[in-house]
């Protein structure tokens, strides 16, 4: 059991408040799992790429941009929140930055123009706190909060998870053929780096979407080719989309506006969204992909 919310803007002018809307989503879902929790935030893009890091120890971070400038030749930039960075610099320049990164034992959380995550063990509000996430403006993002059944508490295990650039999911369920999967993605260059059966879909969805597929025949994908069950939201620099399994035995609710688009893993996730008493408000049907994109 793990809550999972998901919030994509219509409305340019609610782009500041996205941070504070989406903070407040996933504190409500903290009785859904209350081991660890992280938001993906689809922020404002730079002229180069975002890297999120990872350190037990934030002292790892001191000169760390002045390192990576050394190595790559390039400029960079760095904003540290607690046990996290982010780096800015040019696109050319990410490969190098992140063999280096991986060199020095710093975990990478996500690469993208537009996306950050942030994910720690502790409850919801603890970790919102710990990052400053009510600040954080963007487009659009998701969260998860964690119950965890099938791997240790750790910073790793937590969602979201990131195996391409600008792309992130989040998951309530369990996959039952994820080792298998997980060999044949790593043949196909998708390494998956924890023990999390949602970092194999994450994974499966980026290859597919490599392959030239769309968001929603990435995600219709899952239904042919992964067992279990399972509720995905997946994060990508347009957009967002859902899709259960055939049996749909994990709970999920989206609501819709004009100004907006929120989903939770229940109702009282975006129960106190601005708008919600005028929304659109349904239970995704199974095996049903939904998405929307700029």
């Amino acid at each position: 059991m793990c809550g999972i919310v998901g919030l994509f803007l219509k409305n340019d002018a609610l782009r500041p408040k996205l941070g504070e809307m989406l903070t407040d989503m996933l504190i409500t879902m903290t009785d859904r799992g209350p081991d660890s929790a992280g938001i993906a935030i689809y922020g404002a893009e730079g002229e180069g790429v975002k890297i999120t890091v990872q350190s037990d120890d934030p002292a790892a971070f001191d000169g760390l941009d002045a390192v990576l400038a050394q190595v790559t030749g390039a400029e960079v930039s760095m904003k540290v929140l607690d046990t996290h960075a982010v780096l800015g610099l040019p696109e050319a320049a990410a490969d190098a930055a992140v063999a280096a990164l991986e060199e020095k034992g710093l975990r990478v959380m996500a690469r993208g123009a537009s996306m950050e995550i942030f994910k720690e063990v502790g409850l919801p509000r603890d970790v919102a706190e710990r990052f400053a996430l009510r600040a954080m403006g963007g487009s659009h993002g998701i969260g998860h909060t964690r119950m965890a059944t099938e791997s240790a508490v750790t910073t790793l295990g937590a969602h979201p998870f990131s195996t391409a650039s600008d792309e992130c999911l989040v998951h309530n369920g369990s996959l039952s053929n994820h080792n298998s999967l997980r060999r044949s993605l790593a043949r196909d260059g998708f390494a998956v780096k924890t023990e999390n059966d949602t970092e194999v879909g994450a994974a499966y969805i980026s290859s597919r979407i490599a392959g030239g597929a769309t968001l929603g025949e990435a995600l219709e994908g899952t239904l042919e080719d992964l067992d279990g069950f399972f509720t995905f939201v997946m994060g990508t620099r347009n957009g967002f989309g859902v899709v259960r399994d055939p049996i749909a035995c994990k709970p999920a609710v989206l609501a819709e506006t004009d100004d907006y688009v929120a989903f939770g893993s229940e109702y009282r996730a975006f129960a106190d969204l601005p708008g919600i008493e005028t929304a659109k408000v349904w239970e995704p049907e199974p095996a049903t992909v939904y998405f929307w994109e700029r």
